[in-house]
């Protein structure tokens, strides 16, 4: 959400994703728009460099610990799809809304003070 109180959904709003925490303080996050071209062949390192660029722009990945601070939980990223966040440290307030995580960035930087809200819900255990 911006300042000024609009919102956006940069991966659309049938973005999916994971979010994983581990007991040992392991955690990884993985988020991509809905329903994502394919690229063209089997090898994902090749293909057109413009769909490469595509599909990268519709994903966000990484990896590292995490840890609870009172309603904020802190991830210490280790590797990260985007290079710029391997070996930063991101805090996010934590909400419970309606069984949902809700995970909030602080404001970023610049003159429209963007917070991203990141929703997670449990999947059915029973598939449905």
């Amino acid at each position: 959400m911006s300042s000024d109180g609009s919102v956006s959904y940069p991966f659309g709003t049938e973005a999916r994703g994971t979010l994983i925490y581990s007991e040992d303080g392991r955690m990884s996050a993985m988020m991509t728009a809905g329903h994502r071209a394919p690229i063209d062949g089997g090898d994902p390192l090749g293909g057109d460099p413009q769909a490469r660029a595509a599909a990268y722009s519709t994903c966000l990945a990484y990896t590292g610990t995490w840890e609870r601070e009172g309603d904020t939980v802190v991830h210490r990223i280790e590797e990260s799809l985007y290079p710029n966040w391997a070996d930063t440290v991101q805090p996010r307030s934590i909400e419970d809304r309606d069984g949902q995580l809700v995970l909030r960035t602080p404001p970023q930087d610049g003159p429209d003070a963007v917070v991203n809200e990141m929703a997670w819900a449990r999947p059915d255990p029973s598939g449905h």
